[in-house]
C-alpha cells in the first residue's frame, strides 16, 4: 500500500469514506470491521497504529485500510 494510504495519516481519512478498522477488543486477533466513517477522533496528523474513528453505527476503532478513498460528493451518481 502506498504511503499515506494505510490509515496512519489523518489527511487520508475523510468522513463518509469506507474503511476497515480494528476495534480495541479485536487487536489480538486482528479481526477487522468495515464501515463508513462518521467522525474522526484522532487529532494528531499521524498515528502509528492508525487514525481512530467512529463508524456509522457507533463502532470505534483504528483505521487499518482505506476501502473507498474517494472524497464524499465526488461520486454522487454512484452507489
Amino acid at each position: 500500500m502506498a504511503p499515506g494510504r494505510n490509515g496512519q495519516q489523518r489527511a487520508s481519512v475523510r468522513v463518509g469514506m469506507t474503511v476497515d478498522v480494528i476495534r480495541k477488543e479485536d487487536q489480538r486477533s486482528t479481526r477487522t470491521t468495515r464501515g463508513v466513517v462518521e467522525e474522526i477522533l484522532t487529532s494528531s496528523l499521524f498515528h502509528p497504529h492508525g487514525i481512530k474513528v467512529r463508524l456509522k453505527g457507533g463502532i470505534v476503532g483504528r483505521v487499518c485500510a482505506l476501502i473507498d478513498p474517494a472524497v464524499p460528493g465526488d461520486d454522487a451518481h454512484t452507489h
